[in-house]
């Protein structure tokens, strides 16, 4: 009996200390947590996961670049486009027929407001210290995709795509309206596959 109780106490003590060990090897080493978000799209391709959400910075742009409407360098971004696959359909005589996907891209956000207090959709509109300007989007043709407004249709290769585009900070049209300071815009991007 008193050796019973002698292994259980030991055993109670070993245990312990093993305990021990393990969290102060847990406190050393640290830990944590991965948490692993995404969605599943019905579209002909996935979009790269830099591309979801980027941000383009447009520099340190003088204030007299932008007077008379004039513009900063235009900053080149890009939409991936990962593993696209080619539409396949059954033609009259039940054939299969592989087509190649076509999509658009639309920029939606706020437009930029003149000092009349008129929109101008051309222009996304900027926020912070900064005003008098706004952000213009081009495609890769430099064609002006309003806000609101989508891209030319793009036919799509089988595999990975690049959509190319480009932004620039472009003065409004009352030169007093600039203002100095920081500026953001934002322009969400949806996807549209024929």
């Amino acid at each position: 009996m008193k050796l019973n109780k002698i292994a259980t106490v030991l055993t109670l003590a070993l245990g312990m200390t093993a305990t021990g060990v393990y969290a102060e090897d847990v406190a050393n080493a640290g830990s944590g947590q991965i948490t692993f978000h995404g969605y599943i799209l019905e579209a002909a391709c996935s979009i790269g996961s830099d591309s979801e959400n980027q941000t383009v910075e447009l520099g340190q742009i003088a204030a007299s670049q932008l007077a008379d409407q004039g513009t900063s360098s235009p900053k080149v971004f890009s939409i991936e486009l990962e593993n696209c696959r080619m539409n396949t359909s059954m033609d009259e005589n039940n054939q299969p027929v592989t087509t190649a996907p076509m999509v658009t891209v639309q920029f939606g956000g706020s437009a930029a407001l003149n000092a009349d207090g008129t929109t101008d959709t051309n222009k996304f509109g900027i926020m912070g210290t900064a005003s008098g300007a706004g952000v213009v989007i081009t495609d890769a043709s430099s064609a002006i995709i309003p806000v609101g407004g989508a891209s030319e249709a793009r036919e799509l290769i089988e595999g990975n795509n690049t959509l190319a585009f480009s932004a620039y900070l472009q003065g409004l049209d009352d030169n007093n309206a600039i203002k100095a300071g920081e500026f953001t815009s934002i322009a969400d991007f949806t996807l549209s596959y024929e």
